[in-house]
């Protein structure tokens, strides 16, 4: 098992919760910060767990920010279920080579955390002249396009879910804050089936310790997603997405610069 301290455990979880709703792809930067502490996520399979378990935290976050939505509004329900279709779909199939093959790797992350950047630029200006403040608005069809888009995100470390889920509802004629509502919304059935089944499947080898490492990083990204995701919405509404499309490429040639060489 590669040797995660409790210190190193709390840190990965704060910035799984800084990052999972901001759509610079948190897989991304938990990649970089695994090499920067020294950890072998590409081959340690606990390490890849750690990865995707933690994302509970930030899971909670958006049922304690949004559950009094989740609770009365059945209409959405349909729209979440529509979404989730595809992307489920998607995981399932290629969850072995999801986690057996792509993630961890470098240059998939480089690559997608680059392109979607240059993808995001276009999609805010079309945010520009959006005909749909909310996604109860959106045709059906179109949602479940948006699902398809959050299902290219499990496939390539480093597109972000949220991301792909902004970028779709964007495209598809979402204003800028209701992409961004939506996207968290969709991460509740998406992220609980992802880790949920990844959990299920690992239980049995995780090591000694390990439990207690998961719950850490758990903490420290409920914390952070929380405040996380009433600041993105602060910014979005004030600056739009550019801001993050920017930040996304700079990241990338960083990335690319200190890790392909």
């Amino acid at each position: 098992m590669g040797r995660v301290s409790a210190w190193e455990a709390l840190l990965l979880g704060f910035v799984e919760g800084l990052t999972e709703f901001l759509p610079v792809s948190s897989t991304g930067h938990l990649t970089l910060l695994f090499h920067l502490l020294g950890l072998p996520v590409e081959s340690d399979d606990f390490l890849k767990t750690f990865l995707i378990a933690i994302q509970l935290g930030a899971i909670l976050a958006v049922l304690l920010l949004y559950g009094r939505r989740f609770a009365v509004d059945r209409a959405l329900w349909l729209r979440l279920g529509v979404a989730f279709l595809p992307t489920a779909a998607m995981g399932f199939l290629l969850y072995p080579f999801i986690k057996g093959v792509v993630l961890g790797q470098d240059g998939i992350v480089v690559f997608f955390l680059f392109f979607v950047g240059l993808a995001l630029l276009f999609a805010d200006r079309l945010a520009e002249r959006a005909r749909y403040g909310d996604v109860l608005e959106l045709p059906l069809a179109r949602v479940a396009w948006i699902g398809f888009f959050q299902g290219l995100a499990a496939l390539f470390p480093g597109t972000s879910r949220s991301g792909a889920t902004i970028l779709g509802g964007l495209l598809l004629g979402l204003k800028r804050r209701a992409a961004a509502e939506f996207s968290f919304l969709l991460a509740l059935p998406t992220m609980l089936a992802a880790v949920g089944y990844d959990l299920l499947k690992s239980a049995p080898s995780i090591p000694p310790g390990g439990w207690s490492l998961l719950l850490l990083g758990f903490a420290s990204a409920l914390l952070t997603a929380l405040l996380t995701v009433r600041g993105m919405l602060f910014l979005v509404e004030r600056l739009g997405f550019r801001p993050f499309a920017y930040y996304r490429m700079a990241l990338a040639l960083a990335y690319a610069y200190f890790f392909l060489r």
